[in-house]
């Protein structure tokens, strides 16, 4: 029987919005990722879609062995598209259990030389998913996904959830990179203000655009432009009023306009601040 309180959109993909008036970047998603409710969408379509509204840069994400290998596959086919890799700590204490962390860390530091490989991550810490018996092996595999980044002169993408003060605690230990971006950040305004002090830059994801979402958008406000990204997470996180339903890069324009509403800017301004910064973390597309 179906759920009276189904979304009947559910499976629909929502019309494109409007075209930003400057170009951007999505600065974190995952091309690859299907939900099993939305329809089937090719790569090339992705990119074309996402560049007829102004979002004509990518940064594509695989966080775990497969998801890194066909990402680094792909990057020398398509100009829009740079990547970032890494074993996703919720997938670490699986590899910590089959006794093979060293080995997937050693290809992810092999794949990583790849020239348009230019992030590390997403990496960090999430104890929402996993529970105590894999916090070692998360914190572990943060540590030494921090000296990749370091090692290789790429930028760290970190994923917190519910873990913000050892993300934190062990930046600080292991001393971050000079380019640390937290991934759809989810802190509150002290912890943006923090992270400006150490000079982090913060993403921030559709859910910004959640009418539960005031903390997260108390916490935009304190952060200066030039600390600030934009992703979608895709296809998670779908922004107002499609949330619900898959997400795209296409989609990227609604959290762009919520943020510069948030901001009290313009949004061509915000939309040359974010291109800016991204090409500041992770350098020329072309």
């Amino acid at each position: 029987m179906t759920d009276p309180r189904a979304d009947p959109r559910a499976g629909q993909r929502p019309p494109a919005p409007d075209p930003l008036p400057i170009p951007v970047a999505d600065n974190h998603a995952h091309l690859d990722i299907r939900r099993d409710d939305a329809p089937e969408v090719g790569l090339e379509q992705q990119i074309a879609e996402a560049a007829a509204v102004g979002v004509d840069r990518m940064v594509q994400i695989g966080c775990d062995i497969g998801s890194a290998r066909w990402t680094v596959s792909i990057l020398d086919q398509h100009p829009a598209l740079l990547g970032g890799i890494a074993i996703h700590p919720n997938e670490a204490p699986k590899h910590e259990a089959a006794g093979d962390l060293d080995d997937v860390l050693d290809e992810i530091a092999s794949l990583a030389t790849h020239p348009r490989i230019r992030a590390i991550g997403e990496t960090g810490l999430d104890y929402y998913r996993t529970g105590p018996d894999g916090v070692a092996a998360q914190q572990e595999s943060f540590r030494r996904h921090i000296a990749l980044a370091k090692e290789t002169g790429l930028a760290l993408q970190i994923h917190d959830r519910d873990a913000h003060d050892d993300v934190l605690r062990i930046l600080a230990e292991e001393g971050a990179p000079e380019r640390t971006v937290l991934h759809c950040y989810s802190g509150d305004m002290e912890m943006a203000r923090e992270c400006v002090r150490r000079g982090y830059y913060l993403s921030f994801a559709g859910t910004v655009t959640f009418r539960s979402a005031r903390g997260l958008r108390d916490a935009l406000a304190v952060t200066p432009v030039e600390h600030l990204l934009v992703e979608t997470d895709a296809p998670y996180l779908t922004p107002t009023p499609h949330r619900g339903r898959a997400n795209a890069s296409y989609l990227l324009p609604l959290t762009v306009r919520a943020m510069a509403a948030t901001l009290g800017t313009s949004v061509p301004e915000l939309c040359q601040a974010l291109s800016d910064n991204s090409e500041r973390v992770y350098g020329p597309w072309a």
